[in-house]
């Protein structure tokens, strides 16, 4: 198997380098957190619980991947400082598989057969998921936190597969009923030519219907962007008074530069996927006024407990990058799966993790909760909604 491995039983990195953590400032920062975060007890002399990740570490989604990467690692780092959980610690393998299907499917492939790790976590994209599901379900292992809010991702009746983040029909609904409480009646809508915009669209047909509003027009765009100036010119000639972008990535850039040639001011709303910071930062003044929905609270609210908690492990960590809501995501999931492991027991397997996790309702992690049900897809509908400022930054 070809891929990037890093392991981490007791120690943050930040982007990718190596760096230890001051036990004073873990220990400092974990004494402000909640009684929950101190799920240690004795020490066991049974190994850590090993995690695998397959994401993008390099490529085309790096800003996604690597940033929630970055926010799980250093919340399992801080509670290994402080002796694990129930006496383990939780040692996360991270291989890179570039935002490439065939990489992914072998990175699975090798975690699977390799038969020490105790559950596949937060892995990335839409397109990778989908392909790694029927390995997975069939494996048995937990399938923890993936990154996509498709419905692929969330098939029913299937035990081992936990999604947290909300799904695109949550953001997609919150933006189509924000538009309607503002008057906004005329809407286009543009999305990516692959499963992610077509999740995308079929969610924003079905509630620009609901909510009895009209659909102008709706175009695609290929993941390498090269038909955006068609789609924008195609948008623009049916005259909305708003458009909505299943996009992420290069055809978020590329759309916006021509639409914003065509008709500057018209307002642009994105999911959450498309606000890495790279692509605002591509985007230049194209992203000014551009709304974003949001399944995690703004990184720097430090309003919401858990976003100060957050902010507290992330500077202890010695990160010297900014906090981001990707990250704040990935600490999210991290803090969720150490809470379930916590109730599965001293010795825990993953059958007993499976149970846990499903009697896990409504945790609250400092104004974010989560709730496992059966007749849910996701343990979380949290939805804000952020605007791209001048300086490119998100803001509420």
């Amino acid at each position: 198997m070809t891929a990037i491995f890093t392991h981490l039983p007791a120690a943050a990195t930040d982007g990718g380098t190596p760096n230890t953590l001051s036990r004073r400032t873990v220990l400092g920062a974990l004494a402000a957190l909640p009684m929950a975060f101190h799920a240690s007890t004795y020490a066991q002399d049974t190994g850590p619980i090993k995690l695998a990740q397959s994401t993008a570490m390099t490529g085309p989604q790096v800003d996604l991947g690597l940033p929630m990467h970055q926010g799980a690692k250093v919340y399992f780092a801080a509670i290994n400082a402080k002796g694990g959980i129930n006496g383990r610690q939780i040692e996360l393998t991270v291989a890179d598989d570039g935002y490439e299907v065939k990489r992914s499917l072998a990175n699975v492939k090798g975690f699977i057969e390799d038969g020490s790790y105790f559950a596949i976590f937060n892995c990335l994209g839409t397109p990778m998921v989908e392909a790694m599901l029927p390995s997975v379900i069939e494996s048995g292992l937990p399938f923890f936190a993936p990154l996509t809010g498709a419905q692929l991702a969330r098939p029913k009746g299937v035990r081992n597969v936990f999604n947290i983040r909300a799904s695109y029909a949550d953001e997609t609904e919150h933006l189509v009923r924000h538009l309607a409480t503002i008057g906004i009646k005329r809407i286009a809508i543009v999305h990516q030519n692959n499963a992610f915009g077509k999740d995308v669209a079929t969610a924003a047909k079905q509630f620009i219907t609901e909510y009895k509003l009209t659909e102008t027009a709706i175009a695609t765009v290929e993941n390498d962007a090269s038909d955006a100036d068609a789609a924008a010119t195609k948008i623009a000639a049916s005259n909305p008074e708003a458009v909505l972008l299943g996009l992420a990535g290069k055809p978020t850039v590329e759309f916006a530069r021509a639409i914003r040639k065509q008709r500057k001011g018209l307002p642009m709303y994105a999911l959450s996927v498309m606000g890495a910071a790279a692509t605002l930062k591509a985007m230049g003044d194209d992203a000014t006024g551009m709304t974003v929905s949001q399944v995690v609270p703004l990184p720097t609210n430090n309003t919401v407990p858990l976003v100060r908690e957050f902010q507290q492990i992330w500077k202890a960590s010695g990160a010297t990058v900014e906090p981001s809501h990707m990250a704040l995501e990935g600490y999210v999931n991290a803090r969720v799966f150490a809470e379930i492991l916590r109730r599965a027991g001293r010795n825990p397997t993953r059958s007993a993790f499976i149970d846990a996790a499903w009697n896990l309702k409504h945790y609250d992690l400092g104004g974010f909760e989560v709730s496992f049900t059966d007749g849910a897809p996701n343990a979380s509908r949290f939805v804000e909604l952020t605007m791209v400022g001048r300086d490119g930054r998100l803001i509420r």
